[in-house]
């Protein structure tokens, strides 16, 4: 009898040991799913970085420039510092952005005068220039926001745009040096400087100036036609200047009317100093 149990023995553990080894063998494919799962999203992150990179046009030697540059302060973990958000690098980035663009404008409006200069650098390097850049490039997403950013929804969002794209230049400049970020503004900042979204001079002054330039007199505005109701009239308006055919332009009040007319003659004229230069 002795015997036997002694046979009988080892069965009755063998079951009991069962479980053990079950648990032992599922560790390990927790920890690979886990790893898995980790590799899975290094990898996304990796492709969404190179996304935008490409949209930036510039591939960093440090991606945690980037990462920095849209970084808003609200995202940053306990105990990390401001420096850490894309502020700072927004302070160098609006400083490579203007002097980038006051070279563009130098060159590319050789008769225009400081006064001019400095207007049209004022409007290319504005907030809301820059916010418009970065939309083109589709930051608004990258954007990478912590709870109290979340909660104000996309006005945030909005409102730290223009910061945001002066913060991926100097991020640009610091990675790539001057000749990265001249390219990155002038690839994003060459068609805004020949059409600029509002007007730069009054195009009535800009005719006139233009006119005593070529020794003619000032110019003749007369009314042409009012059409509408009293309460809502339409002005048409034609400026006359000797030796030259007149020009037309309609507006709800003769001024504006003669702002188009002149305008009219302006661009009809190649007229330097308006919007186009």
């Amino acid at each position: 009898m002795k015997d036997e149990a002694k046979d009988i023995a080892p069965q009755t553990t063998e079951p009991a040991a069962a479980p053990d080894g079950e648990a032992a063998s599922k560790t390990p494919a927790k920890k690979k799913r886990a790893r898995g799962s980790k590799a899975k999203d290094k990898a996304k992150a990796a492709d969404a970085n190179a996304a935008l990179e490409a949209r930036i046009g510039h591939s960093f030697a440090d991606p945690n420039l980037l990462m920095q540059a849209i970084t808003h302060v609200s995202a940053l973990k306990s105990g990390r510092k401001r420096g850490d958000s894309y502020q700072r690098l927004e302070f160098l980035g609006d400083h490579v952005l203007g002097l980038v663009v006051s070279d563009m404008l130098y060159h590319a409006f050789p008769n225009a005068d400081e006064g001019e200069l400095s207007k049209r650098l004022a409007e290319l390097v504005r907030k809301e220039s820059c916010a418009d850049v970065a939309k083109s490039l589709g930051l608004l997403d990258d954007i990478k926001l912590g709870s109290v950013g979340s909660s104000a929804d996309a006005r945030l969002r909005k409102s730290i745009l223009g910061d945001i794209c002066e913060a991926v230049i100097g991020a640009v400049f610091l990675d790539g040096g001057h000749a990265a970020a001249d390219d990155f503004v002038k690839r994003n900042w060459t068609e805004r400087m020949h059409k600029p979204r509002r007007p730069l001079r009054d195009p009535k002054t800009v005719l006139q100036e233009w006119a005593q330039g070529k020794g003619l007199p000032t110019p003749i505005y007369r009314e042409v036609e009012r059409t509408g109701p009293h309460h809502d009239p339409e002005f048409r308006v034609a400026v006359d200047l000797p030796g030259l055919a007149p020009a037309e332009g309609t507006g709800g009040s003769k001024r504006a009317a003669e702002k188009v007319a002149a305008s009219v003659m302006i661009e009809r004229e190649g007229v330097g100093g308006g919007n186009d230069g």
